[in-house]
């Protein structure tokens, strides 16, 4: 599994100056561009000038992880990490609800970093019906080939939104009347006891640490699940599959 996971991140990846430069002037889809650490090259000054004024996240690394991850072993001080494709706008994911004449139902990840946990969460989302999937640029897995392979082909179905402020995308999601409802282990009210009918965000914590202090103080509500045994919390990805199914069940006109 892990020989197959490193061949797929080499596949998505884009290596050496004149190629990033030309995939960028492309407009092509890329989460992140690594650049070698301390390289003072013009080159690799205009990339990342270029790569930051796209809004494309820049890490700088030592070039030993650059060499670890190359599969050309010519990257030139630079690989780009592509998206398998293109990603959406909010505004998109709510043209859809209004398109399918349904109260908008969105996913936001916060800092979900597993790939297979985010493309889990992006196939939980469809199958249940979810309108799109929010995540941030930073400290998030992107939609690589390992987050559309962990999906089963969802992502190819769902839109996905790529922000680089998750606070002020869910104040812009509030603003256009949707209620902000995060998971957290004390929240305000227990799942079963929570109204999911109007339109709504639901919020999906970090896999070690839940919703950052910003992302809460955001939420409208915050809803816990029920916990009969001794571990005191779920996987990430399994609790939002939990919640939305919870959402559809009441959308469905299910009984609370």
């Amino acid at each position: 599994m892990a020989e197959i996971e490193e061949r797929e991140l080499k596949n998505e990846m884009i290596e050496g100056r004149n190629a990033v430069i030309e995939a960028l002037r492309a407009g092509r889809a890329i989460d992140k561009i690594f650049l070698a650490k301390g390289d003072v090259d013009k080159t690799l000054g205009h990339i990342a000038s270029k790569a930051r004024a796209a809004g494309v996240v820049v890490v700088e690394c030592d070039r030993r992880k650059l060499d670890f991850m190359s599969a050309t072993h010519a990257h030139q001080g630079v690989i780009a990490l592509c998206a398998v494709r293109e990603y959406c706008t909010v505004d998109d994911i709510l043209a859809l609800a209004a398109e399918r004449e349904e109260k908008p139902f969105v996913i936001v990840c916060d800092e979900i970093s597993d790939p297979h946990n985010l493309g889990a969460i992006i196939r939980s989302a469809e199958c249940a019906g979810a309108h799109g999937v929010v995540i941030p640029k930073r400290r998030s897995a992107g939609l690589t080939a390992i987050v559309d392979k962990a999906s089963a082909g969802a992502a190819e179905h769902m839109l996905i939104a790529r922000v680089p402020n998750l606070p002020a995308a869910l104040d812009t999601l509030k603003s256009r009347g949707l209620w902000v409802y995060g998971t957290a282990a004390d929240g305000q009210s227990g799942l079963w006891d929570t109204d999911f009918t109007g339109p709504m965000a639901l919020v999906i914590g970090s896999e070690g640490d839940g919703m950052g202090r910003l992302v809460r103080e955001s939420c409208d509500f915050t809803v816990s699940l029920p916990m009969k045994g001794k571990v005191s919390s779920l996987n990430a990805s399994a609790a939002a599959g939990i919640v939305m199914y919870e959402v559809l069940r009441q959308r469905l006109g299910g009984k609370r």
